[in-house]
């Protein structure tokens, strides 16, 4: 079978499934605050369709891993350890012997969830962390859980599975976290990436006032530590760099320097739909022809055609998409 490429050349071998766009955190940067003004569960609106069962997620995956060659299969949401069929989802994909199964989470579920998560066969997680002080970590996540998420980090660094850290600094809001946050990471020997705020959703032409762009990061980082950059990997997120005791550090700059060139990545949402673009919010529903591979891969094809070379942005929530 030829490769499936889109217009620019890019192959596409990372797809992102979203299994829920419920969140048991209120983060700003995801929730508008007319959204969200209390302590409930945060629930995306969706587009009609059922939520997939188990089984259909396992299919599509088959189905794409057959025309993609996928490598890895990242679990987000949502929060997508609210997902309550997790674990079985986690061993249908490594059955079908994608190699690389991880995890994008709040870490609020960690605690008690790791041992059965890695047995099952997650490779790796992404844990989100926007702050350690606790007054901090509430004005952006509404939630009074810091404690929760410490342990379920120090869990599955001690469990040996790989753990990164993610933090989305915001002006104003917990640039004054940065150097804590990294500290914390290079005491436990574990990566961290610092992302820019994404004009996503609700904060879609509107997010320049919190904005703190990667320039930024690095002058605050660069107060206290040494580093130098290091070559950049193929379709990789993030760009490195490396203090003199080896220890690496990340930045994502989604804004003021996309990676989109290299871009390998597609996704897939609860009900169904793929994306081909974070900037380009078109959805390609698949789940209504499960059991006809030829129009997956017409459709598939389609939602390559809205691909962009760059990030732009998107009224699309990340709830519903995926972070």
């Amino acid at each position: 079978m030829e490769p499936i490429v889109d217009k620019f050349g890019r192959s596409f071998k990372t797809l992102r499934v979203s299994l829920t766009n419920h969140c048991n955190l209120g983060c700003v940067y995801c929730v508008d605050d007319a959204a969200q003004p209390s302590d409930v569960p945060v629930i995306a609106q969706n587009s009609g369709l059922a939520p997939l069962s188990t089984s259909q997620y396992i299919k599509i995956i088959e189905q794409l891993h057959g025309m993609l060659g996928l490598e890895t299969i990242r679990l987000t949401g949502g929060e997508p350890t609210l997902y309550r069929e997790l674990i079985p989802l986690i061993e249908g994909i490594r059955a079908t012997g994608i190699p690389k199964i991880k995890m994008t989470t709040n870490g609020s579920m960690l605690s008690s969830k790791i041992e059965a998560l890695q047995q099952a066969g997650l490779t790796s997680m992404n844990v989100s962390l926007d702050a350690l002080d606790m007054q901090v970590y509430h004005k952006i996540s509404r939630r009074r859980n810091l404690t929760r998420i410490l342990d379920g980090i120090e869990k599955s660094v001690q469990a040996g599975i790989g753990v990164k850290i993610n933090c989305v600094i915001m002006k104003g809001l917990n640039d004054n976290q940065i150097l804590s946050l990294l500290q914390f990471a290079k005491e436990r020997n574990i990566a961290i990436r610092f992302l820019e705020l994404m004009q996503m959703g609700h904060l879609y032409g509107n997010f320049e006032d919190h904005f703190f762009s990667e320039r930024s990061i690095l002058q605050t980082i660069a107060r206290q530590f040494e580093f130098k950059k290091i070559s950049r990997e193929h379709a990789a997120t993030a760009k490195y760099y490396v203090m003199p005791d080896g220890y690496r550090f990340g930045v994502i700059s989604n804004e003021s320097d996309p990676f989109c060139n290299d871009c390998n990545r597609l996704r897939l949402d609860s009900y169904g739909n793929i994306f081909g673009c974070l900037s380009n919010n078109t959805a390609i529903n698949l789940s209504q022809c499960l059991d006809q591979p030829q129009e997956i891969q017409l459709r598939l094809q389609e939602a390559l055609t809205h691909k962009k070379m760059k990030f732009s942005g998107s009224k699309l929530s990340m709830l519903a998409i995926g972070g």
